[in-house]
């Protein structure tokens, strides 16, 4: 009962095509494809400069990055 089987789809797409019309439904498609994907861009560009990380801990990493740097360059 709670999975949607092929004669469901098949209704679903007869009423689609009952009410939009053969000729609107790739349009309406094209636009619902457009409108996630620039909606998956603004997510992931938002999530790249939105950066949560504390402040001191971003300050002790670039203190263990700085260690490790001085530490290869005297075994050099």
């Amino acid at each position: 009962m709670g999975s949607i089987g092929p004669w469901q789809v098949v209704l679903i797409l007869l009423v689609l095509v009952l009410l939009f019309g053969a000729k609107k439904l790739p349009q309406i498609g094209k636009g619902m494809g457009e409108a996630l994907r620039n909606f998956k861009k603004s997510v992931n560009e938002v999530d790249d400069a939105t950066d949560i990380t504390p402040i001191a801990s971003k300050r002790s990493e670039d203190v263990s990055k700085t260690e490790t740097r001085t530490e290869e360059k005297k075994d050099a």
